[in-house]
């Protein structure tokens, strides 16, 4: 949270002097407020004098208490307001001061390998990026063999669309009318549900090559300032995502990284910043995933800030979750609870029938087994195995292997931090079992690093029948020597 200006210190003051005001006024004692609002009379002393804050129902409560008649609502709910843009531009303010240095860098010569990482402020440009990616991916070419996945090359994208987005006015996007983009909307959801069930290797050159001979051609010929331009746009925005997070799930982070920073253009353009921050949410967990949980953090936060012209809870919960995956990554446990927190009071508000289609997997299974994972960094294993928990009952209810064999995975290391190696090989097994029906880096990854921490415990049955079990199952895994 950005430091506190000057005026929003003495709004908070002013709204804490009102409070005690309308108290006295109704002979009231702070023990009286506190008992009626179950809060501490020592908190209740810190807000008068603006030293403490709480939230929208605490005002309520003692607006009706205190006979305030909506006056303390309407002063709490103008602090609010203010705080949240004060927010806004701190934020604008510390994503433009990281990315200075790298904008006055000179500008490197660019090679092949470079497609894709320019966010260009040019739509044809961005069109023709999106289409040598798609072709070069669609024909299996290896010109990013050389490439190597680098976060720093996510930044200055994440801060132009946050900027770009802040700046405008908010327009909501227009329904869509095309019955051709009715069906590449349909196209998504198929593909979407073959990634989700069956991992992001299955089907990543297929959608290339539908997005390269289907989309590209529309991008090239349609104005996204008319309806239904904007609704192509949009889809095509998350395509990209999804070839992105397909080649995410596959490891090949090189590549990810371009098709999602084409995608965070395109959710510019069609004007739905629900879909940006949805984008930044897909670098933050890329950038923590691959040892930048620094810059993981920001990405989040970008997407939050991004967010606030657009409505997506499942989104901001999504964004919370990662940020907290990111702060466990650096060992900050107050700031991992707090947004795992803040994560689930978001998706307490999902509509799945107000939320977009990509959002759709934004749901108990995923979000716990991101909790999961934060807490497994921690080393906490009660809250690990407890989140691991809900994460796999909802996996096995929807048949979703992959996010059963990450999930297994965490319960597995949550074992094994509390020393019960039984459960650990049984998690583990359950973990490799079903990551061998997918095709899915992450997953192995997963599977592999449980292989490496149970090398010194090889003597046990249990440990030896997990190796032998990997091992057939996932023929790839590297030999540990047990």
């Amino acid at each position: 949270m950005a430091r506190e200006s000057t005026a929003i210190v003495e709004l908070r003051h002013a709204l804490g002097q009102r409070l005690a005001a309308f108290r006295k006024a109704a002979e009231l004692t702070q023990s009286d407020v506190a008992r009626q609002t179950a809060y501490h009379r020592s908190t209740i002393a810190h807000i008068e004098t603006g030293r403490a804050r709480a939230d929208e129902r605490f005002w309520q409560a003692a607006d009706d208490l205190t006979s305030a008649d909506g006056a303390l609502v309407a002063a709490y709910r103008h602090l609010e307001a203010k705080t949240h843009e004060h927010e806004i531009r701190a934020r604008r303010a510390a994503l433009t001061q990281a990315c200075r240095q790298a904008e006055t860098a000179p500008v490197p010569v660019r090679r092949a390998s470079d497609a894709g990482l320019v966010y260009s402020a040019s739509l044809a440009a961005t069109v023709d990026a999106v289409a040598d990616l798609g072709r070069h991916d669609m024909e299996r070419r290896r010109f990013l063999s050389g490439a190597l996945f680098t976060v720093a090359a996510s930044i200055a994208p994440s801060r132009d669309w946050l900027l770009a987005t802040l700046d405008e006015a908010g327009q909501t996007a227009r329904k869509i009318g095309s019955n051709q983009v009715d069906a590449i909307r349909r196209t998504f959801g198929v593909f979407q549900e073959l990634d989700v069930m069956r991992g992001g290797g299955h089907a990543r050159h297929q959608l290339a090559g539908y997005f390269t001979s289907h989309l590209v051609p529309l991008l090239r010929s349609n104005d996204p300032s008319t309806g239904n331009g904007r609704a192509l746009y949009e889809s095509a925005a998350e395509q990209l995502y999804l070839l992105g997070w397909m080649a995410f799930d596959n490891g090949e982070h090189s590549l990810a990284q371009r098709y999602l920073i084409q995608s965070l253009r395109l959710a510019q353009e069609c004007g739905r910043p629900e879909l940006g921050a949805h984008v930044l949410a897909g670098m933050s967990d890329q950038a923590t995933l691959t040892g930048s949980p620094d810059q993981g953090a920001q990405l989040a936060k970008a997407g939050r800030a991004g967010l606030a012209r657009g409505h997506s809870p499942a989104c901001l919960a999504d964004l919370y979750a990662l940020e907290a995956r990111a702060e466990a990554a650096m060992g900050n446990a107050e700031a991992t609870a707090r947004n795992v927190s803040h994560s689930e009071k978001a998706f307490a508000n999902v509509n799945h029938d107000e939320e977009p289609a990509w959002a759709r997997f934004i749901d108990v299974a995923y979000l716990n087994g991101e909790y999961a994972h934060a807490f497994r960094d921690l080393q906490r294993p009660r809250e690990a195995s407890e989140f691991a928990g809900r994460s796999i009952a909802d996996a096995k209810r929807q048949g979703r292997a992959r996010r059963g064999s990450l999930a297994h995975a965490a319960q597995a290391r949550a074992a094994l931090d509390a020393h019960d190696l039984q459960a650990t090989a049984s998690a583990a097994i359950t973990a490799a079992t079903l990551g061998a029906t997918v095709q899915s880096s992450r997953s192995l990854d997963a599977v592999n690093d449980l292989r490496i921490r149970l090398r010194k415990h090889r003597k046990s049955p249990a440990v030896r029948e997990f190796m032998e079990v990997s091992s057939v199952l996932m023929p790839s895994l590297a030999p540990v020597g047990v």
